[in-house]
C-alpha cells in the first residue's frame, strides 16, 4: 500500500470522507464516510499525522468523475442516527470552551435520550453488538453506551427527569480528559503502562476542572464524575473516600458494566451474562445491580443464542419475562445460514433458548437492518 500525506485542502468540513484516513504506519484513524466537522478536529487529525492510500484516492476520483447523475439520498434511519453519535460527541467535546457548550451538550443529551425512546431495544443492541467497533472511537462510543444504560437504570429506579439528565451528561463527560487515551489503550495488546495508569487515576478530577472552566455548575453532574471511581470501602480513586453519592455509584455501575462487555485488543469482551453475574455479586443484589438486570434481561438484544429448534438466533426484543425474549433466527435447524430472517417467540417450548453461542464471527457481517428492518426516523 502506497500512502500519501493528506493535504488540508482535500478535507471538506461536514462532508463524508471519500477515503480512509490512516497514520504513517497505515493504521486506520477515520473510516471512509465519517465526517470532520470543525477546524479544530481537522487540526488535531493533521497533527497526529494523516495519510491516505494512493489507490483509494484514485478510485474516489474515478467515482466522482463518473457520477454524472444526481445521487439518490436515502431517508434518515435510526441506525444511521446512532452511527453519528460518537463523531458528534467528539466534535462537541473538542469545542469545550464555546460559550454555548452547556446548551449544546444539553441538546446532545436530549437527542440521545430521544433515540433511545424511539426503540430502546435497538439502543441496547448497539451496546451489546460491538464486533465491528473501531478502537479509535472507543472512548466516545463507551460514553454513549454508558449514557444509554444510565437512562434505562434511572427510569427503572424512577428518578426524576432532571436527575436522569444530570446522570446522562455525567456519563457523556466523565472521561473528558482521556477520550483519545481510551482509544489507544483499547487498541494496544500490552497491559496498561505506568504513565497511562497515572493519567487514568487523575481523570475524574481533571474532567471536573475542565467542565467547571467551561461554566458547568450542576453539583450532581460534577459530583458524580468526581466520585465515579470511588468505592464505599475506600479502595477507589482518586481520593479514596468512603461516603459516595448515589449518582456517582450509579455512574460507576454503568461505566464498569459497559467496559466489561466491550472488546479490546488485549482481551475479549465478557458476555452480558458474565458481566451481570459479576455486577450482582459486587453489589450484593442491591437496587442498582437489580435495575441493570431488569433492563438487560437474561438475554439482552444483540445476544446470540441457540434455540430448542436447532436454529441460531439474535435477540431483538425484550419481553416481560427476562428468560423469553423475541429473537430473529438467522440459520435453519441444522445451523446453516438462512436467506430469511424469521421472528421466534422463545416463550414457546419449540423455540426456547437452550444456550448462548460463543462463536460470533458471523455477526460481524450481519446488518442490523436484517433483524429490525429499515427503521426510518419519524418525521420531525
Amino acid at each position: 500500500m502506497k500512502i500519501l500525506r493528506l493535504p488540508r485542502s482535500k478535507v471538506v468540513l461536514g462532508s463524508p470522507l471519500p477515503w480512509n484516513i490512516r497514520d504513517e504506519e497505515g493504521h486506520l484513524l477515520l473510516s471512509k464516510g465519517h465526517t470532520v466537522d470543525t477546524e479544530h478536529q481537522l487540526d488535531l487529525l493533521l497533527q497526529r499525522g494523516a495519510f491516505v492510500d494512493a489507490e483509494e484516492v484514485r478510485e474516489a476520483a474515478q467515482r466522482a468523475e463518473a457520477a454524472s447523475t444526481p445521487t439518490l439520498v436515502a431517508p434518515p434511519s435510526l441506525f444511521g442516527a446512532w452511527d453519528k453519535t460518537a463523531p458528534a460527541l467528539q466534535a462537541l467535546l473538542a469545542d469545550l470552551q464555546a460559550p454555548d457548550f452547556a446548551a449544546r451538550l444539553d441538546a446532545y443529551a436530549l437527542h440521545t435520550i430521544g433515540l433511545i425512546d424511539i426503540h430502546p431495544d435497538i439502543a441496547l443492541y448497539r451496546c451489546v453488538r460491538q464486533e465491528n467497533a473501531q478502537h479509535y472511537w472507543y472512548g466516545y462510543e463507551h460514553s454513549v453506551h454508558t449514557a444509554v444504560l444510565c437512562v434505562l437504570m434511572a427510569r427503572q429506579l424512577q428518578w426524576p427527569e432532571a436527575r436522569m439528565l444530570s446522570l446522562v451528561k455525567a456519563a457523556l463527560t466523565m472521561n473528558l480528559s482521556i477520550m483519545e487515551l481510551q482509544g489507544k489503550m483499547a487498541a494496544q495488546d500490552v497491559p496498561m503502562k505506568d504513565k497511562q495508569r497515572e493519567k487514568i487515576q487523575q481523570h475524574p478530577q481533571e474532567a471536573v476542572e475542565l467542565l467547571t472552566r467551561a461554566g458547568i455548575v450542576d453539583a450532581d453532574w460534577l459530583g458524580a464524575i468526581a466520585q465515579h471511581h470511588e468505592r464505599s470501602d475506600g479502595s477507589g480513586y482518586p481520593r479514596h473516600v468512603k461516603e459516595v453519592a448515589e449518582m456517582a455509584v450509579a455512574l460507576r455501575v454503568a461505566d464498569v458494566f459497559m467496559a466489561k462487555i466491550s472488546p479490546r485488543a488485549l482481551r475479549e469482551a465478557l458476555t452480558p451474562q458474565q458481566a451481570v453475574r459479576q455486577l450482582y455479586t459486587e453489589d450484593a443484589g442491591g437496587p442498582l445491580s437489580t435495575s441493570v438486570v431488569k433492563q438487560f434481561g437474561l438475554y439482552p438484544p444483540g445476544d446470540y443464542v441457540r434455540l430448542a429448534s436447532g436454529e441460531l438466533a439474535v435477540v431483538v426484543q425484550r419481553s416481560v419475562n427476562a428468560k423469553t425474549p423475541l429473537v430473529a433466527a438467522i440459520t435453519d435447524a441444522a445451523g446453516l445460514p438462512s436467506a430469511k430472517t424469521l421472528r421466534r417467540d422463545t416463550a414457546l417450548p419449540g423455540y426456547a433458548i437452550v444456550g448462548v453461542v460463543s462463536e460470533r464471527a458471523v455477526l460481524k457481517r450481519l446488518a442490523p437492518e436484517r433483524l429490525y428492518g429499515a427503521m426510518l426516523l419519524p418525521p420531525t
